[in-house]
């Protein structure tokens, strides 16, 4: 690799679906409307993701619904306000993806909607869609748990959607929620890894039922569901690494696993560190909703960036290759802190302005200046007492 070249962030999906960039939204904020997909399509995101759809249009929870802190967490409780599925596989909604490859997501309040929602996006006339993710693990519809947390309802779900998409070419995904127990890890892939129908795995949803409270007010952060909500952001981004590394183990090698983190991924390290727990690709939620669709840009720069000093011409190189804890590997990472502290402290001192060297050495100055006069006023006014 040249020093003038950029690494490739190319990715492959399903066999077949190619992502220049492996990088993309993730169904949520900034989603919901064709501006906003074209807005996406503009950027550097690989692929254009669409707002999770239900059957009919619907407004969602009662506002106030959403609440972040940049540094710590995000939590939301919209109710999958969206357009419905009819607008998501509109002509305008797709032609807004342009070029990239157009994914729609799917979230139905029972079963029968998600089949005909799906019978309807995986039609081979008149719809053109890249790829099909179902949500099963949304926690923020009032009256209706999230399934991927009912294995026997999971199992059902998935032998009525093999039954349907039999025939269909177009690549289906399931949108999972995270685990946190080791048997509840293993069952949920042993299900997912007996229909062939699945080819990737998006991982993870938010983490349902966290709580924030206004502590002026003393009252919940959010209004619906008595300030229940899903926690996303910072927060949870060592969940996500784990779920991710986790589902990469146990899931069917064909089964490719999306990381999303509902907020986390900030940076291009964080998308390094994804890819290098096993993802395929890397879709990014709350920054997303923050900053805009131009976070594509500064991550995938980022991620760019991390390669060349590592050597890296590609993701693949790297991908699934979390090696173990050693000492070796320890010792590297600290003597990589203390030189990164090194090269700051003496950035920071050789880079100071010279009026601030200035004001530190002269402070102390005035004060042996002031100590002299008081000296010296102490003498004239002994002087002129003698005389006196």
């Amino acid at each position: 690799m040249t020093s003038s070249s950029s690494p490739s962030l190319s990715t492959t999906l399903c066999g077949s679906l190619h992502l220049e960039t492996c990088i993309f939204n993730a169904s949520g904020p900034r989603t919901g409307s064709s501006d906003a997909l074209a807005k996406i399509a503009a950027s550097a995101a690989g692929a254009v993701l669409a707002k999770s759809a239900t059957v009919l249009e619907q407004t969602g929870n009662d506002l106030p619904r959403t609440w972040q802190s940049d540094t710590v967490a995000s939590l939301n409780s919209e109710g999958l306000p969206n357009k419905g599925i009819g607008y998501y596989l509109s002509n305008e909604a797709i032609a807004a993806a342009g070029s990239k490859p157009y994914m729609v997501s799917l979230s139905g309040h029972n079963l029968a909607d998600n089949l005909a929602m799906l019978k309807q996006a995986s039609a081979t006339k008149g719809v053109h869609v890249s790829a099909i993710e179902l949500n099963l693990a949304c926690p923020n519809v009032i009256g209706h748990p999230i399934i991927a947390y009912d294995f026997d309802q999971l199992a059902t779900v998935l032998t009525a959607v093999q039954a349907l998409m039999a025939s269909s070419s177009t690549p289906l995904g399931v949108k999972l929620p995270p685990f946190f127990d080791g048997p509840h890890f293993e069952k949920a892939a042993a299900i997912i890894n007996q229909f062939t129908c699945i080819q990737f795995a998006t991982s993870i949803n938010t983490v349902g039922n966290a709580l924030v409270v206004d502590s002026v007010a003393e009252m919940p952060a959010i209004r619906p569901k008595n300030g229940f909500g899903g926690l996303s952001g910072p927060a949870v981004k060592y969940t996500a690494l784990a779920n991710v590394k986790k589902m990469r183990e146990l899931l069917r090698p064909d089964i490719a696993v999306i990381g999303v983190r509902v907020g986390g991924i900030e940076s291009g390290d964080d998308v390094f560190n994804m890819i290098l727990c096993g993802a395929q690709a890397v879709q990014v939620g709350t920054c997303h909703w923050i900053e805009g669709p131009k976070c594509f840009d500064r991550i995938a720069k980022e991620l760019q960036d991390i390669m060349k000093r590592k050597g890296y011409t590609s993701v693949d190189e790297f991908r699934g290759k979390l090696q173990p804890w050693s000492k070796e590997g320890a010792a590297k990472s600290r003597d990589a802190r203390r030189n990164a502290a090194e090269a700051k402290t003496k950035t920071g001192s050789s880079a100071a302005p010279s009026n601030a060297l200035v004001a530190a050495d002269t402070t102390p100055l005035y004060v042996v200046i002031a100590v002299l006069l008081a000296i010296i006023v102490g003498l004239i006014n002994d002087r002129m007492n003698n005389q006196a």
